[in-house]
């Protein structure tokens, strides 16, 4: 599936999307160049799920928890990780099994340790307000 955002006030609905067509998956691998949106998209998924609060960038800590209507949902960001044992050494089992909902930026820093279905969502910079957003359900 390919959705089309051209402004920012189309997010709710493309989040709504996004997991709509997420196949009943609760791992999203989010794929896309640094500043295409990934993080920007996850808050508004985070919104769509119930979370009150502000979720922001795990960019230094790696994983932030929040607590939505149905589930807890942890937002990764692995871009900073030096090798696939460093994931292992935070335990990531432990949250990729858990039954939340796991948003992951930057799952090309840990290929092996990825679970067997999750949802590939791949955001491609259109230009400066636009992207295009590809679903893909593994």
């Amino acid at each position: 599936m390919q959705l089309s955002v051209n402004s920012l006030s189309q997010l709710p609905q493309a989040a709504e999307a996004v997991l709509a067509n997420s196949a009943g998956n609760k791992i999203f691998l989010f794929y896309g160049e640094m500043g295409a949106g990934k993080t920007t998209l996850i808050k508004t998924l985070c919104e769509q799920l119930g979370v009150t609060e502000q979720a922001t960038s795990p960019t230094f800590s790696i994983v932030n928890e929040y607590i939505g209507r149905d589930s807890r949902i942890f937002h990764f960001d692995f871009y900073r990780l030096k090798n696939q044992t460093e994931a292992l050494d935070m335990g990531y089992e432990e949250y990729f099994y858990s039954d939340a909902y796991c948003f992951i930026e930057w799952p090309e820093k840990i290929p092996d340790l990825l679970p067997i279905h999750y949802t590939t969502v791949r955001i491609e910079v259109s230009d400066a307000n636009s992207r295009l957003i590809s679903i893909e359900n593994i």
